[in-house]
């Protein structure tokens, strides 16, 4: 043997282990110099197969160890990670509940206000006696009026019947009188005429019996008297002209009187009539207004009742709401609890973790005089582990671009559920703004309508005349209906309004609905997420048993002084077979630990007992 040789043997002494190498020296001596070449070139064999494997084995650990570093770290960015997004849900949730907590108060609000407006029955009944109270007092107020103008037309009627049968009286009176004055002048006239015609004849028999000088002088005498007899005579006649021209003005002013009378009682009689008609129409009207307000009176209470029970329907949603905020809390504060218990549990484990990595960079800094040795062989295993690192990194990319898509897909629904919320208040704004314009047009149409009844009080008063006395009751009728027609086209608003409300709290309802789901959805999210971290905490606990049972089968990698010892007194020797089963020991070995490590079972322990190099016959 060479001297080269001895002082590799030399070099690789030192390296056994205290008693192997001694015990191993000493008997290469006794044993000569051929057995000893043999023996050392078998021991040089045996440390570089060793060395070989504690190289690999040192390699294998490194990378491990690297990889669960990686890991770790990645498993606690990911947890913390998931912990950020875990909590901006939650905050996103908490503003959401709070956002629809708010539009839950304003709808209670607007509820409020709007059964403020709808009719209740101390509002109907007051409402009943003011519209009766008003429907009343016009009316009150004519019937008054016509009794008055009756009373009045009556008492006109009495008095020109009194003067009819006063004039009448006189007329008649006045008329025998004529009669009589008449019938006396005519005898006068008569007897005038009898005594002018004796006086004629006498007259006569007197101038046949006088002289003709004496008769000239009587004719003359009495035609001068005849001259004044017919002048007297035309005047008499001309007096009973005028008289018979006074009996014919006033025949024709007491017919024309008597026509009046009658034309206006006739009139009267009608307009009586009429009125009596327009009170009986008025008093049918107001009992059919009586019957609608008490119909509405009973749709009031009907809205009253539906309104009550969409408030219990509202108390009760609120309860809901609180109880699933008062378990959200609780939610809450349970995931806080097992977050800082993790969070202990994290850090205990890190610091026994610490504690091994630090028992792990001992060896290895006892191991790093050998591998140094080796550094030419390890740069085709650094390739490998090289692409095993980049096959390890493709992997955990695509873990994280699997998350990424989960995160997006996260952020994509509560995108969605923004959408949702934001066009639910928008509807909802539009609603409010329906509702205020209906409220404001029929205040408009209140407020006109009091303006045109103030008009039409301002045009009755300043009418006078019987006729429009009759219009304006027409018109007032006319408003009255339209006073129906405005109280009912109201009640069809508050009928519609509450509709509304009630789709309103349908929707509430629905809404509620998808909160409640989101909420199982998130708390199964939650679940999911902590089942995964006990996961991941169950795979560290793994890791870190694996590297503790690593480092305690570390210091069993080498032969046992004791069975070297017992072999090399038993007589054995190695040859190129127990080379070879060593090597295929070791590669079982490595092969068994990958196994395990995959299929989650107990791992065997290895001894140098049950290694199949160092198996001998005992004596």
């Amino acid at each position: 043997m060479t001297s080269s040789t001895l002082g590799q043997s030399a070099d690789f002494i030192p390296n056994l282990e205290p008693g192997m190498g001694r015990s191993a020296a000493l008997l290469g001596l006794s044993a000569g110099l051929g057995g000893a070449e043999m023996e050392l070139q078998k021991m040089l064999i045996d440390e570089r197969m060793k060395c070989e494997n504690h190289r690999t084995n040192y390699e294998t650990l490194k990378a491990e160890h690297k990889s669960l570093q990686d890991d770790f770290t990645q498993a606690q960015v990911e947890l913390k990670r998931l912990l950020s997004d875990r909590q901006t849900q939650q905050e996103k949730l908490q503003l959401m509940y709070a956002e629809l907590q708010a539009e839950m108060v304003d709808k209670s609000r607007e509820l409020e206000e709007l059964r403020l407006q709808v009719m209740t029955p101390q509002r109907l009944e007051l409402l009943r006696a003011q519209v009766q109270q008003e429907m009343e007092a016009p009316l009150r107020e004519r019937f008054i009026k016509l009794e008055e103008e009756t009373e009045k037309y009556r008492s006109d009627f009495n008095k020109l019947r009194y003067d009819y049968v006063f004039i009448k009286s006189q007329f008649d009176h006045q008329k025998e009188e004529h009669a009589r004055v008449l019938e006396e002048r005519r005898i006068q006239y008569e007897a005038e005429l009898c005594r002018l015609e004796n006086d004629r004849k006498d007259l006569v028999s007197q101038y046949q019996s006088s002289d003709p000088l004496r008769d000239g002088k009587r004719v003359e005498a009495l035609l001068r008297e005849k001259a004044q007899l017919h002048l007297r005579l035309k005047g008499l006649e001309a007096e009973v002209a005028e008289l018979r021209a006074l009996k014919e003005n006033s025949g024709q002013q007491a017919e024309s009187v008597q026509r009046i009378q009658i034309r206006q009682l006739s009139e009267s009689q009608a307009a009586v009539k009429s009125l009596e008609v327009e009170r009986q129409s008025l008093r049918l009207q107001f009992e059919r207004m009586e019957s609608e307000l008490h119909q509405s009176h009973e749709q009031n209470s009907q809205l009253t009742g539906r309104l009550h029970k969409a408030e219990r329907e509202v108390n009760s949603l609120s309860r809901e709401v609180e109880s699933l905020k008062h378990s959200h809390k609780l939610d809450l504060a349970s995931v806080k609890l097992e977050c800082t218990r993790s969070k202990a549990e994290l850090e205990k484990e890190r610091d026994t973790l610490h504690g091994q990595i630090d028992v792990l960079q001992a060896d290895v800094d006892v191991l790093k005089a050998t591998v140094e040795r080796h550094k030419d062989a390890l740069v085709d295993k650094e390739r490998e582990m090289v692409k095993k690192v980049q096959f390890a990194r493709e992997e955990e990319f695509r873990k994280t671009a699997a998350l990424h898509e989960e995160k997006l897909e996260l952020e994509n629904r509560l995108a969605t559920l923004e959408q949702q919320r934001a066009l639910q208040d928008a509807a909802d704004h539009a609603q409010k703004e329906e509702w205020e314009d209906r409220v404001r047009s029929a205040q408009q149409g209140e407020e006109s309508a009091r303006r045109e009844v103030q008009n039409l009080r301002s045009r009755v008063q300043q009418q006078s005349s019987q006729l429009e006395d009759l219009e304006r009751l027409k018109a007032e009728v006319a408003e009255l209906q339209q006073k129906k027609e405005e109280l009912g086209v109201q009640l069809g608003t508050l009928s519609h309004s509450e509709s509304d409300l009630l789709e309103t709290n349908q929707r509430l309802r629905q809404t509620l609905d998808r909160v409640k789901d989101e909420l199982k959805t998130t708390r199964v999210q939650s679940e999911k997420s902590q089942h995964e971290a006990e996961r991941y905490i169950c795979l560290q606990l793994n890791l870190t048993q694996h590297k503790v049972w690593i480092s305690s089968r570390l210091k069993h990698l080498y032969v046992c002084p004791g069975c070297w010892r017992a072999a090399r007194l038993s007589g054995w020797r190695r040859d190129t077979s127990c080379r070879s089963e060593y090597l295929s020991c070791s590669r079982n070995i490595l092969r068994s630990k990958r196994s395990c490590r995959e299929q989650r079972r107990p791992r065997r322990r290895y001894c140098c007992s049950l290694h199949p190099a160092l198996t001998y016959q005992q004596s």
